[in-house]
């Protein structure tokens, strides 16, 4: 069996507290449903729903070295978006512990 990938399998997404954050440093990715983001986000988030977020990241995240935090409603669904980024090579993704609810 391949250790790297079984590492990479098991390696846990940093989760971040919104209080404990500079925004400027990140790019900011909401994963909700566009009616969701409509209702309200974080300033200067894009919008990239969790089904879309495979092929539109390269859109607005070019390098994969940026740090990138992801958000959704209470943080399962930017947990997952997380795992999907940290798969495609991303290496420095944040996930937003408790998501905008917990702002």
């Amino acid at each position: 069996m391949n250790i790297k990938k079984l590492w990479k399998n098991y390696r846990k997404i940093s989760e971040v507290e919104y209080s404990n954050i500079d925004l400027k440093q990140y790019t900011i990715i909401d994963v909700r449903s566009r009616r969701e983001f409509s209702e309200g986000h974080i300033n200067g988030a894009i919008n990239i729903p969790l089904p879309e977020l495979n092929k539109n990241i390269n859109r607005y995240v070019a390098s994969k070295n940026k740090n990138i935090l992801v958000y959704c409603q209470k943080g399962s669904r930017s947990k997952r978006a997380a795992q999907i980024l940290d798969d495609m090579g991303y290496t420095n993704v944040f996930n937003l512990k408790g998501g905008i609810e917990s702002i």
